[in-house]
């Protein structure tokens, strides 16, 4: 039987097929991703560097060599690869466990391709099992929490955490997503939001996903 770790690298593996001719890829966060960034090594010669979520990433792709380039600089990428908590049939997903949500969303809209790696307990019928992440200035933070008990979840602080923008977490508990691009729209128009690990008006393009029986591609 294979270990949850060995179905992570699995979908890592399958990831690398996507590279062809990219000099500028983006890169996401998280332990699947953690197996693509070490994989990518021996691929270091074909990139010109890499676009980066969090520090977290940026620090493991220098340790490999992996030129670190910023968005501004770099522009539109045709790759981004990227986890997920939760993914639905719909290739909508639930990110931000790791709390780099906003990087992370800001690199799969630039992206021309967003392909998500990820083991099969990740895959569900309806997102909001996972708590959902929400990133919040932190001065609005018990404003914010207010507003999402009205939208019918229970929002907790993920305390001692603040993300590399320097914000806070509430990950949202007890919802049950049956319109997540809806949902999405809700949250992102609180005040004091700066965005929800809701990735649902920019889905995935293709889930590589892990199993026990080898590798399923959901497109």
């Amino acid at each position: 039987m294979m270990s949850q770790d060995g179905l992570k690298f699995r979908a890592a593996a399958a990831a690398i097929e996507y590279l062809d001719d990219q000099r500028i890829i983006g890169v996401g966060t998280g332990s699947t991703v953690n197996h693509f960034i070490d994989l990518l090594g021996d691929f270091k010669s074909r990139l010109d560097g890499a676009v980066s979520s969090s520090e977290a990433s940026t620090e493991r792709l220098k340790k490999i060599g992996i030129p670190v380039i910023d968005l501004n600089s770099a522009g539109s990428i045709d790759l981004y690869v990227d986890g997920a908590d939760e993914i639905n049939p719909s290739l909508q997903l639930i990110k931000g466990g790791g709390g780099a949500l906003t990087r992370e969303k800001i690199v799969a809209a630039a992206s021309r391709q967003f392909v998500c790696i990820a083991d099969e307990s990740k895959l569900v019928d309806v997102l909001g099992s996972f708590p959902l992440p929400v990133e919040v200035i932190p001065m609005s933070r018990s404003f914010v929490a207010r507003e999402l008990v009205r939208l019918g979840g229970q929002p907790e602080w993920r305390k001692d955490f603040v993300t590399d923008n320097g914000n806070d977490i509430l990950d949202l508990h007890n919802l049950s997503i049956v319109d997540p691009p809806n949902m999405e729209k809700q949250i992102n128009s609180i005040a004091g939001v700066v965005t929800v690990g809701l990735f649902a008006s920019r889905p995935a393009d293709v889930v590589l996903v892990g199993t026990a029986c080898g590798l399923q591609k959901l497109t």
